[in-house]
């Protein structure tokens, strides 16, 4: 397995309702819940790792509001500290070039998937 540094290029984030696309490689939904409105079908994952999101309880309190991010990304990276689950993604980026992580939210840029990548490529909070 290769130390999470060395991981830049083999992580990338996209909404699931986006469209799929060649370069995507494996892609994995990182939501607890499934997205609202997305037929299965249509979804194109390949993996869906439900418990690498955040808690129940973490999600409800952030409710996907920006005032909130800076606490929910310190929050959540302490989750992750301890989550098993970050070991099956980094196993996942061992066997394959590409790996794209996919979220539900609105917010392109404060949502759970955008910290993982940063937690994954081993970048500090904020």
């Amino acid at each position: 397995m290769r130390p999470m540094g060395q991981l830049q290029g083999t992580f990338g984030v996209k909404r699931i309702y986006d469209p799929p696309a060649d370069d995507d490689g494996c892609r994995v939904l990182v939501d607890r819940l499934w997205p609202r409105g997305m037929p299965k079908e249509q979804a194109g994952i390949d993996l869906w790792l439900r418990d690498v999101a955040p808690s129940a309880e973490l999600r409800k309190e952030f409710n996907h509001r920006p005032e909130r991010f800076a606490e929910f990304s310190e929050r959540y990276r302490l989750e992750l500290d301890s989550n098993p689950a970050v070991e099956t993604l980094l196993e996942l980026a061992g066997a394959r070039p590409r790996i794209t992580l996919l979220y539900a939210a609105r917010n392109t840029e404060a949502n759970n998937a955008r910290v993982l990548l940063d937690y994954l490529r081993g970048r500090p909070a904020g």
